[in-house]
């Protein structure tokens, strides 16, 4: 018989959304417009959607009265606050297109993506914590020319839009012709090396994914979603907001960046049914020394998703948090970002060990990276995704686009993966990440996982660092649980040692209190590698060539 190919596509009895982001929006206002939409802790205040609506469209409004319409860049650099969401929304309605700008940028980075999208308004806050974002914008002002107008908010301006809107026909509103397939959200991606790319995506393709990942997480208009992670990524404002929105749910704002008490507390006054993280954000919850104390009786359901998931962590959200039916998202940014997902009826042991199914009206494959041919089930491969999700292009980047998207319109991501027979799929690492030591393939997440076991390990991340003898060999940096001995790498080796294969056994071990992170939370392993060179004196061998 022959082998069954690594392919699946997602049907669904539930029709795709066809509407704009704005349409849409008001639909859920119709339905829905005296129940909670928003709630921002930090601000102390909260929004019926009908509230909502109404400073939605004096937003929107205000930015045709300064000239800004369809096509238009409208920048917004600020972490989270309500703020940012009239801001998604208000630019969804004109079909300006909102570029996300990542809140740990520095002028330079800044000054990139100002011009590299032909931002026309910048929406920002005017500082938070030690970034002076007011003093950058005014660094790098002079180099940017099509930026016309800067809003900081809660500044004067920024109030005079909404004053503006306020006065302003709102049939001028109706006038505006959009498509769904109109460019709505550009999303610089983190590249490890050169200047990030602009992901482009569409009203269809966001608001698809967003209502999408709300199905399978069974919202309805019941729910209150607390959003711990950044709304100028996709989990933010994808899976975050417009799955709110599409389903009549609650947007709760814990904090302007994360924190894991504040998130704790936010969940426990606003009786939140469903919880967003990255793996480490819910490793800072579970470990803080009050987590008992509180009341996490409403949560039901929540996402993991953005970096691998470890297991035990996983298991542990369910048992101590109580998020029975919490799923784990695979995505990517240019992938609107969700591809795959676990199901609430999936088994605890499918949702702890894998990244779920193909989502609804989607297609995946695994595939030899060197021929491009599906993989046979069972057979580790370059994962690829196919249909709405996919993004339009990064922005004005056509060379760098084919580099990513095929003729086929196939999204080659990066990560290897394994599907199993009935069609779960499993990240077993990126194809850069794959670390090969003397000849031996060895994916640095099965390492990790198995440290994960250790009682006294709190996190683990494994990578590859330069050898003379092997070309490389596996180093394991380790943050420990408060209160543990730190470990050594001989004790990690006899850890180790009888339970994995000798060349998967880490030969070095760097204790730290954090990795370095992007702000979305995922681990930087580009500059964990460069620090290490440093750091064990690699220097020479780093800068030996081989063929």
């Amino acid at each position: 018989m022959p082998a069954v190919p690594s392919y699946s596509s997602g049907t669904s009895d539930v029709p795709m959304l066809g509407d704009t982001i704005g349409d849409n929006f008001d639909r859920t206002v119709r339905a829905f417009g005296d129940r909670d939409a928003l709630v921002d802790r930090a601000a102390g205040r909260s929004w019926t959607y009908t509230e909502l609506a109404a400073d939605v469209e004096a937003l929107a409004l205000g930015l045709l009265e300064l000239g800004i319409g369809k096509g238009d860049r409208v920048g917004i650099w600020s972490p989270n606050c309500a703020e940012w969401t009239l801001t998604q929304y208000a630019t969804a309605k004109i079909g300006a297109i909102l570029v996300n700008i990542n809140p740990a940028y520095r002028s330079h980075e800044l000054e990139y993506v100002l011009n590299q999208a032909g931002i026309r308004l910048l929406v920002s806050a005017e500082k938070f914590k030690t970034s002076d974002y007011a003093g950058m914008i005014e660094e790098v002002r002079p180099r940017c020319q099509r930026l016309q107008h800067v809003a900081l908010i809660g500044g004067e301006f920024w109030n005079s839009l909404l004053r503006n809107g306020k006065q302003a026909d709102p049939g001028a509103l109706a006038n505006i012709q959009l498509s769904a397939d109109d460019p709505i959200n550009i999303q610089y991606t983190s590249g490890t090396t050169g200047f990030p790319k602009g992901a482009t995506l569409s009203h269809h393709n966001i608001l698809n994914n967003g209502f999408f990942v709300g199905e399978l997480c069974n919202y309805t208009e019941a729910d209150r979603i607390c959003i711990p992670v950044p709304f100028y990524h996709c989990f933010g404002m994808v899976m975050g907001n417009l799955a709110a929105t599409s389903h009549g749910a609650c947007m709760v704002i814990p904090a302007p960046a994360f924190d894991p008490r504040a998130t704790l507390q936010a969940v426990q006054a606003e009786r939140c049914t469903s919880l967003y993280g990255v793996p480490t954000m819910f490793i800072a919850e579970l470990a803080l020394d009050d987590f008992d104390t509180f009341d996490l009786s409403s949560l039901r359901t929540g996402i993991m998703a953005g970096s691998p998931c470890p297991v035990e962590v996983m298991k542990q959200v369910i048992e101590r948090m109580g998020m029975a039916e919490v799923s784990i998202c695979y995505g990517m940014t240019e992938t609107s970002p969700v591809s795959t997902q676990t199901r609430a009826d999936d088994s605890i042991e499918r949702r702890v060990s894998t990244v779920g199914r193909v989502g609804p009206h989607l297609e995946v494959k695994v595939i030899d990276p060197e021929t491009g041919l599906t993989a046979p089930r069972g057979e580790p491969g370059e994962l690829c995704t196919r249909g709405y999700s996919v993004m339009l292009g990064y922005w004005e980047q056509p060379d760098k686009t084919a580099d990513a998207i095929d003729r086929a319109r196939w999204m080659h991501t990066g990560d290897l993966a394994v599907m199993d027979d009935e069609g779960y799929l499993n990240i077993t690492g990126r194809i850069k990440d794959l670390v090969i030591r003397g000849g031996e393939n060895i994916y640095p997440r099965e390492v990790e996982e198995f440290l994960y076991t250790h009682p006294d390990i709190l996190d683990a991340q494994v990578i590859g660092v330069p050898d003379e003898r092997y070309g490389e060999e596996l180093m394991a940096w380790i943050r420990m649980r408060e209160g543990t001995t730190p470990l050594t790498a001989e004790s990690v080796r006899e850890f180790c040692t009888g339970k994995l294969a000798h060349y998967k056994i880490p030969r070095y071990v760097h204790i730290v209190d954090e990795f370095p992170m992007t702000v979305t939370g995922k681990i930087r392993k580009v500059e964990m590698r460069e620090q290490s060179v440093t750091l064990l004196g690699l220097g020479n061998v780093a800068a030996m060539k081989h063929a």
